[in-house]
């Protein structure tokens, strides 16, 4: 019953770290950033088309810096962030997003560690409750064994 218990502890822990961690990721964003701070948050999203390993945010490319002013010229006329993103996706593709958007197939690179992580200490609790002992309880035949291997060890008198 203890392993048991002790298993399901475990568990929920694991499951109360995922679930904090997504929340930590997913808090919103603070009103009163200045402009230059937005433009760097949505340019960090974008990809440089000529660098493409570097976000926009930190490409020094000339197409990277008129990226960064067209953010600053949309956030000027009032676009959210989606639809500054929304406009380089028409542009450029999908591919122009360093991440994934989360729909569809591509939910999969988001899943998988998720799901991973979940697997792995299902199984470690899975492994640790097989390795339990059951109580200190002995059998008969275990503990005629253990008289016969202790009665070997003997030295004769």
């Amino acid at each position: 019953m203890i392993g048991r218990t002790r298993s399901f502890v475990v568990l929920a822990a694991a499951i109360a770290v995922v679930g904090l961690a997504a929340l930590f990721a997913s808090v919103g964003s603070n009103p009163t950033r200045t402009l230059d701070e937005r433009v760097h948050e949505i340019g960090a999203g974008l990809r440089c088309p000529v660098c493409l390993n570097l976000s926009v945010a930190d490409s020094p490319s000339k197409l990277a810096g008129e990226m960064r002013s067209e953010i600053e010229t949309q956030l000027r006329a009032g676009r959210s962030p989606d639809q500054i993103r929304a406009f380089f996706i028409d542009r450029y593709g999908e591919w122009i997003l360093l991440s994934p958007p989360r729909h569809g197939w591509n939910l999969l690179p988001w899943a998988v560690p998720i799901v991973g992580l979940l697997a792995g200490v299902t199984l470690w609790v899975v492994f640790v409750r097989r390795r339990a002992p059951t109580g200190g309880e002995v059998t008969e035949t275990e503990h005629r064994r253990i008289e016969h291997e202790l009665a070997d060890l003997e030295e004769p008198g």
